[in-house]
């Protein structure tokens, strides 16, 4: 097979099979030849390692996590892709391909059946439509993986990777940081792909915590409360915890107080011990 990064192989491969992208699923493969090698390698695809991707297109990155890693495992939706991929892919013994939707996958199964002994990881390039679902349904599983590693809306990917306590976090940046440690590896451009989006990209990688990072009495509170202070932002927190749980503001204002936060305060001033003690004062007054 030539190489997969090559924009007329590309073009040959999937005039072959009489492909053609389909915008509701987000598909814009990668033509730059640097980027799957890197991610790849910064992914943790290596000997002993057994990874799962996500949206493998024709398999591009596919094609470099099976030159590293044991075994690699692509769960692919759009199943015009899968006579392209059993082509694209036909050197390697070590790639299985499921023609599934990741978001209702179970994944502990999959990796129970397919890795065992293995440490496992995820690399993927996202569909930008998905980015938050995929990320907060491999986090909040608490699936026995060692880090995820995505190429993102490069937006998306500052938002995630951002400091708590900062403009650029928001709800999904507080819930990432609960369970991971985020980190911003490089950048891709527009012209890196087939069809090129109209935005930047980013790859990004979660280290997976092995105990989370602060310490709450109720998690469902916890994220209830992250999610209520970034509904309105630019409220203060007195006003949006009050109007998003639905909670008396003087309950909300003890509960703050007790946790030594301003009741002025906003929730992109907020640092995770502070959402923590928020959510465990309130959650003595709600049991």
């Amino acid at each position: 097979m030539g190489k997969l990064s090559d924009i007329g192989t590309i073009k040959e491969i999937l005039s072959r099979y009489g492909f053609s992208f389909s915008k509701s699923l987000g598909q814009n493969f990668l033509v730059n030849p640097s980027v799957c090698p890197k991610m790849a390698e910064l992914g943790g695809a290596k000997k002993g390692v057994g990874v799962i991707e996500i949206g493998p297109g024709i398999g591009v990155l596919t094609y470099e996590l099976a030159l590293r890693a044991d075994k690699v495992v692509s769960i692919e939706l759009d199943k015009r892709l899968l006579p392209v991929l059993d082509d694209t892919l036909a050197e390697f013994d070590n790639v299985k391909i499921i023609n599934a939707d990741v978001l209702k996958t179970d994944l502990r199964r999959l990796i129970e059946e397919e890795f065992p002994g293995m440490d496992v990881v995820v690399c993927a390039n996202l569909p930008y439509y998905i980015t938050s679902p995929v990320i907060m349904k491999l986090l909040e599983e608490r699936l026995p993986i060692k880090s995820i590693t995505v190429m993102v809306q490069k937006e998306a990917a500052q938002r995630l990777c951002a400091p708590l306590g900062t403009r650029e976090a928001g709800a999904v940046t507080a819930a990432v940081n609960y369970y991971a440690n985020a980190e911003l590896l490089f950048s891709v451009s527009p012209g890196s792909f087939m069809p090129p989006p109209k935005v930047s990209s980013a790859v990004i990688r979660l280290d997976i915590r092995e105990t989370p990072q602060i310490s709450v009495d109720n998690e469902k509170m916890l994220f209830r409360v992250i999610k209520a202070a970034f509904a309105q932002r630019r409220k203060t927190l007195l006003n949006t915890l009050s109007n998003s749980l639905g909670i008396g503001k003087e309950q909300i204002s003890r509960a703050l107080d007790a946790s030594g936060v301003s009741t002025a305060a906003r929730a992109e001033q907020l640092t995770a011990e502070e959402f923590a003690r928020i959510a465990n004062e309130l959650n003595k007054t709600q049991n």
